[in-house]
């Protein structure tokens, strides 16, 4: 079954390049869809602002620290997974509930977790209220 997912999905990373803003534009061009780089790797990469995306307080406490011999001395930051889910689940576009609802059939991410940080997510108490429910439905829909 994740083999049938693998082949639907779209792999895209989405990059801030936090000291240096004004290169998102030039990630596009040079990472982006339908570039070489996505021609030749499978993927592609979307230089998007950080701020963009809706994200739960406390967010920047919670990434994690990306380096390591491939990465020539330079350091990333990736968010926690639940932070990523909550920011997915705040667009609420069908492909973002899609992935987390992978991200919840596969563990990895928690549903009670995911539901608390939900309640961290800078947005009206309805639309927060909709997103646990979401949540609650699919992690039951999951276990049967």
């Amino acid at each position: 079954m994740l083999d049938d997912v693998r082949d639907r999905c779209v792999y895209e990373v989405d990059l801030d390049p936090k000291n240096h803003p004004e290169r998102v534009d030039a990630i596009d061009g040079a990472l982006g869809e339908g570039s070489l780089f996505h021609q030749t790797h499978g993927f592609y990469v979307h230089g998007v602002p950080i701020k963009a995306a809706t994200l739960p307080r406390g967010w920047q406490e919670r990434t994690r620290k990306v380096t390591g011999p491939n990465t020539n001395g330079a350091v990333g930051y990736c968010l926690e997974v639940h932070d990523l889910a909550c920011s997915k689940l705040a667009a609420f576009r069908e492909k973002d509930r899609e992935f987390v609802r992978i991200l919840l059939r596969e563990k990895l991410v928690k549903p009670n977790r995911l539901t608390r940080l939900i309640h961290l997510l800078p947005l009206p108490t309805e639309h927060r209220a909709r997103l646990t429910t979401w949540v609650d439905a699919t992690a039951r829909d999951l276990r049967r």
